[in-house]
């Protein structure tokens, strides 16, 4: 039969989390209310009518008065710098502004353009339509010559032909590097002319 510990008296009690420590802030939360430890707070803000420094309990009354948070805003100030306000209200603000930021910030697209170094006119131009108009929508364009088999000796020919797409395409968009070899492809990339 199997050893079964045996307790004798009470068992032994987990000490009490807090709640408030077990709430987890992220970076962008502030101190609100009761979460606030300092005796004095300087309180600012279109709220309050007479900036200055409050007793903590003073500052809570008055914010609890107009049914709002007293935010602490900056806490490493002495004494803390607070708010009256609504703090959900304010986190969503905060959470927009921060998702439009992240819409406008530019995204970068890359549209590859392929050929062989013994590409005819006819598809030469034709590509180089594609780039010009992936150039004018604002996207960079990667054009890549491929080698294949015995082609690689026409490594050279391959150059001169991302040169002269490159020059053809100076109105659009300006070359950002010289053709690159990497094993049988060479490639160069060309960037978007900002508009003026």
């Amino acid at each position: 039969m199997p050893y079964k510990p045996h307790f004798s008296g009470p068992r032994p009690q987990r000490p009490a989390v807090n709640a408030m420590a077990q709430r987890q802030k992220d970076d962008n939360e502030l101190r609100t209310n009761r979460e606030i430890t300092a005796p004095e707070v300087r309180l600012v803000g279109e709220n309050v009518a007479e900036q200055g420094i409050y007793p903590l309990s003073k500052a809570l009354a008055m914010a609890e008065a107009l049914e709002l948070d007293l935010v602490e805003i900056s806490a490493k100030a002495e004494p803390p710098v607070c708010k009256i306000l609504d703090y959900q209200k304010y986190l969503y603000q905060q959470r927009k502004k921060a998702k439009e930021m992240k819409q406008n910030a530019s995204k970068v697209v890359i549209k590859e353009i392929r050929f062989g170094p013994n590409t005819d006119e006819h598809d030469f131009q034709f590509k180089l339509r594609h780039a010009q108009g992936f150039l004018q929508e604002g996207s960079k364009v990667k054009a890549t010559i491929f080698f294949r088999g015995r082609s690689i000796q026409f490594a050279e020919q391959g150059e001169k032909q991302l040169l002269r797409f490159a020059v053809e395409l100076e109105e659009y968009g300006r070359a950002e590097n010289m053709p690159v070899l990497e094993g049988k492809r060479m490639t160069m990339m060309l960037a978007p002319v900002k508009k003026k």
